[in-house]
C-alpha cells in the first residue's frame, strides 16, 4: 500500500481521536464540572441573582429595570411613575424595534462623546438637539421637577451625575446614596410615609464599596423598591 496513503490515513485517525477527547474533555466534562462547582457554591450568583418578591423572580440584581406609568393616548413615551425610586437614565443604544430601555437584547452606551453639544467646554442654555448636553439638561430640569414637593425644592447644583447621565452598558441596576437620597422626600410624599421612614430604608439598602475600597457606595433600585411596597403595605 502506498506510504503517503498510510500516513495520511494515520494523522487522520490520530486528528479525529484527538478531536473525540477534546470534544469530550472541553465540551461535556469541563462545563459539566464548572456548572456543578457553581451551582454548588454560588447558586444564587450562578441561577442569574434573580430576585424574588410575594413568591415570584421579578428581576435580577444585575440588570435595571422601568417604573413607569402606563403609556396614554399619543405618548410615546411614557411618563416615571413616581411614586417609586428611579433607576438612573437608560439611553444606551437608542430605540429601535430591538432596542428599548432595559431591553437584553441589545446594550451599550450612547457613544456621544463629553463636549457632546458643548461650547467651550460648556452647555450652553440651548444646545443642539440629540447631543449628549441636551440630554443632560433635560434629564436635570426633569429630576428638578419630579424631586420637588411641598417643603422640599431640589436645586439643579443638587442633582448628581448618575441622576443625568446613563451607564455604559444601559442596564445600571444601582443608583448612588446621592440619587436615592434626592428622591426621600417624593417618595415619602407620594406614598404617605415619613421622611425618616423612607431614609432609613435608603440605608438599610446601601451597598458599601466592593471589598471595602472599590467603587463607590451604591443602592439597587429594585431590591429597594421591593422594600418600598412592602413598607407601604404594612401602613
Amino acid at each position: 500500500m502506498n506510504n503517503s496513503f498510510v500516513n495520511t490515513a494515520r494523522l487522520l485517525g490520530a486528528g479525529l481521536r484527538a478531536l473525540l477527547v477534546l470534544t469530550v474533555v472541553t465540551g461535556v466534562i469541563y462545563p459539566l464540572v464548572v456548572t456543578g462547582i457553581a451551582q454548588a457554591a454560588f447558586s444564587g450568583k450562578a441561577n442569574g441573582s434573580e430576585i424574588k418578591a410575594d413568591g415570584k423572580v421579578v428581576g435580577s440584581s444585575l440588570i435595571g429595570q422601568q417604573y413607569n406609568l402606563p403609556l396614554k393616548k399619543g405618548q410615546t413615551s411614557p411618563d416615571p411613575d413616581l411614586k417609586w425610586f428611579q433607576s438612573r437614565p437608560q439611553n444606551g443604544l437608542g430605540t429601535n424595534s430591538v432596542n428599548t430601555r432595559y431591553s437584553l437584547i441589545l446594550s451599550g452606551a450612547t457613544n456621544l462623546s463629553a463636549d457632546s453639544g458643548a461650547v467651550k467646554g460648556k452647555c450652553p442654555d440651548k444646545p443642539a438637539d440629540k447631543t449628549l448636553c441636551a440630554q443632560v439638561l433635560a434629564a436635570k430640569a426633569a429630576v428638578v421637577q419630579d424631586n420637588s414637593v411641598p417643603g422640599y425644592t431640589v436645586k439643579p447644583s443638587d442633582v448628581p451625575a448618575d441622576a443625568v447621565t446613563s451607564s455604559g452598558s444601559g442596564l445600571d441596576p444601582d443608583i448612588s446614596t446621592d440619587y436615592a437620597d434626592l428622591q426621600v422626600h417624593r417618595v415619602a410624599a407620594k406614598n404617605g410615609l415619613s421622611v425618616a421612614q423612607v431614609e432609613k430604608l435608603v440605608k438599610d439598602h446601601t451597598s458599601g464599596r466592593t471589598l471595602g475600597f472599590m467603587g463607590e457606595p451604591r443602592v439597587n433600585v429594585l431590591e429597594l423598591n421591593i422594600a418600598l411596597k412592602d413598607l407601604v403595605a404594612k401602613k
